[in-house]
């Protein structure tokens, strides 16, 4: 999927300016009203929690980089929210998601999170972990709302209130190498090729695979790119020239596309291997769909949407009935995930009789086994992602979401022995 976790230093300027304005005009505002005192059945209420509803936010990417992960995440939720609210709501009230798209735009999302603040009782999306761990320092010392970003950089650990949902990508790449040294060939003396976004989400990646390069005995051979570099032949030969025996990606969808194409155009038949974000399923409609199913394979998270499972099969059939016209991807158990995850805090806030921001958080710490049927989640630990686990998958177009499952959800003994670096 994604995402997402990439920087300029413009966009990087523009959020510290931003995150100063906010910091600084929105703060009485934002502490106002968290206890609001017992309510209706005698539970406490907090910020959008009236006797009658309970408002959440989503600030997605509807019209930006990740505008199909953020449609399909977004919908999922909001399919949640209707059949919960069908079935009698959570505590007496009724969900309500309110939206707001911010075109992976810094100012747009700032902007749209300093609106909604008061407004909701926490985040059940939040796209963009360059944006989050901009507004991470305002959270965790005023705010205490509850945020569960679409987006798994190490960097968001540590925080009580911003819980990142599944590996990390520093784990999520040790278990990528893993694979490719048990089931595809690499052994010690071996080069391995990394190609990654500059910024949060390739630097944390790079971390994994320097780490489980030690572990096994290789030599990583970086090829570092921009968000905006879309043709790959420059790293293809770069990793040809330099006798690479596989490779790991750290990018968006088109820059693992074009690696893979360009190899396998040129005879560099080599594994590759790429991040949760580096795959979308409207690329095996491409030219390089051949050599995707072929040659490449995905580290990922949670079970894939066409998973021969019953909660999978379940929610195809709920969100082919809710969208018919839209196509099926990963996006889809990610946004299911997070809105399984935060209805539950919020069962459990309401049987402790408080829905107060600090009761949901409260709560969350008590889910240490939630599983909607696409992996165990813990989150126990705030500095500790929910798992260290991740399913290894490879494009296949005739799989509903394009995506079969070729290894199921695993920690490799290397991840186990590996403590993410928390802020």
């Amino acid at each position: 999927m994604n995402h997402r976790r990439h920087t300029t230093t413009t966009t990087a300027v523009a959020l510290a300016v931003l995150v100063a304005l906010t910091a600084a005009g929105c703060s009485s505002k934002a502490t106002s009203g968290d206890d609001d005192g017992a309510g209706a059945g005698g539970v406490k209420g907090g910020k959008g929690v009236t006797d009658k509803k309970i408002t959440i936010g989503a600030l997605t990417d509807m019209t930006g980089v990740y505008a199909t992960l953020g449609k399909s995440v977004t919908q999922a939720q909001q399919l949640y929210v209707k059949q919960v609210n069908a079935a009698g709501g959570i505590c007496g009230r009724q969900l309500e998601l309110t939206v707001r798209d911010h075109g992976y735009d810094p100012q747009k999302a700032l902007s749209a999170y300093t609106e909604l603040e008061p407004k909701v009782a926490g985040y059940m999306q939040f796209i963009g972990s360059p944006f989050v761990a901009a507004v991470k320092q305002r959270v965790d010392g005023q705010d205490k709302g509850l945020v569960l970003p679409q987006a798994w950089s190490a960097s968001l650990l540590g925080s009580p209130y911003i819980r990142v949902l599944g590996a990390t990508y520093d784990i999520e790449t040790i278990n990528a190498v893993d694979f490719l040294v048990k089931q595809k060939g690499l052994k010690s003396g071996d080069k391995l090729g990394h190609v990654y976004f500059e910024g949060d989400y390739g630097e944390n990646a790079l971390a994994g695979s320097k780490y489980a390069a030690q572990k096994a005995g290789l030599t990583v051979v970086e090829q570092k790119i921009k968000p905006t570099d879309n043709d790959m032949s420059a790293q293809v030969a770069a990793l040809k020239q330099a006798g690479v025996k596989a490779v790991v990606m750290s990018t968006g969808p088109r820059q693992a596309a074009s690696l893979v194409g360009v190899a396998a155009a040129t005879r560099f038949q080599v594994p590759v291997i790429g991040n949760n974000s580096a795959f979308a399923p409207q690329l095996l409609g491409t030219q390089a769909g051949p050599a995707l199913e072929k040659m490449y394979w995905v580290a990922s998270p949670s079970l894939p949407i066409g998973a021969d499972i019953p909660a999978a099969k379940k929610l195809v059939a709920d969100y082919q009935a809710a969208y018919p016209k839209d196509s099926l991807d990963n996006g889809i158990v990610a946004g299911w995930t997070a809105a399984g995850v935060f209805g539950e805090a919020l069962k459990k806030a309401c049987a402790a009789k408080d829905l107060s921001r600090a009761g949901i958080d409260k709560a969350l710490l008590g889910l240490n086994a939630y599983d909607a049927g696409f992996g165990k989640h813990d989150f126990s630990d705030p500095k500790s992602p929910s798992s260290k686990e991740s399913a290894i998958l490879q494009p296949d177009k005739s799989v509903p979401g394009g995506m079969r499952t070729v290894n199921q959800l695993a920690v490799s003994d290397e991840a186990k022995g590996f403590t993410p670096a928390v802020n």
